[in-house]
């Protein structure tokens, strides 16, 4: 069962220490690459801000985004920013996120993301603990795949493989985490199914799109190439 009450305790708690880290930087250091390609630390902090007033717009029933366009363009327009304007962006955002959150509201409702994606609204909190934790990652700044809380690890493998699952593209796979659980995903391109073991960071590092994979064990077949999120 979605706890968004929970989630937004979490996204609360993913946020102070994102900004934590992000606050012993210095103007130089946002500047630099994060490990997104084309994109530098000012882009990471950027898109994270806007992520957030993005999910109120969601949560108020308005579109995510006036187009994919102008959400870019608002991305780039803030990359360049020093650190302190970047931490105040997405320190006020997730305040505004947060007050959107706490307002009284039917969370089983359903509600519109981008490119006509619906979800629960009460599993908006958890979309956006999924930005900031990631993210982070992102940022390359110490924290990484394995500082992952191992419950949020173990939810977003979950709606990861739920994604992949009969995707055209994607063979029939099963996951298995070491001396955890098992998930299976893709099937959409038929034939035999490839075994896949590894650390529960490995294994969710290939299915965000953060790790080639090379750490996992092919048990039979070939790595699938999973499609971009």
């Amino acid at each position: 069962m979605i706890d968004h009450v929970h989630d937004l305790t979490s996204v609360r708690e993913a946020t102070d220490r994102l900004l934590a880290a992000a606050g012993t930087l210095d103007d130089a250091a946002v500047a630099e690459p994060s490990r997104l390609p084309g994109w530098s630390r000012g882009h990471v902090l950027a898109h994270l801000a806007r992520n957030a007033d993005a999910l109120v717009n969601v949560l108020q029933g308005r579109p995510m985004y006036v187009s994919g366009e102008a959400r870019e363009a608002d991305i780039e327009r803030d990359a360049p920013r020093p650190l302190a304007a970047q931490l105040d962006d997405v320190r006020e955002s997730a305040a505004r996120f947060r007050a959107a959150s706490e307002a009284p509201a039917d969370w089983n409702r359903t509600v519109e993301l981008r490119n006509g994606v619906t979800d629960q609204a009460a599993r908006i909190p958890f979309r956006r603990l999924v930005e900031v934790e990631l993210h982070h990652v992102d940022l390359g700044i110490g924290y990484e795949l394995e500082d992952l809380p191992g419950d949020f690890v173990e939810r977003e493998i979950d709606f990861l493989a739920e994604r992949f699952s009969g995707h055209k593209d994607v063979p029939p796979t099963e996951l298995s985490v070491d001396g955890g659980r098992t998930w299976s995903t893709g099937g959409g391109a038929g034939g035999d199914t490839v075994t896949v073991r590894g650390s529960a960071a490995d294994v969710l590092g290939w299915l965000a799109g953060r790790r080639d994979g090379g750490g996992l064990k092919i048990l039979n077949g070939t790595l699938p190439a999973l499609p971009p999120l």
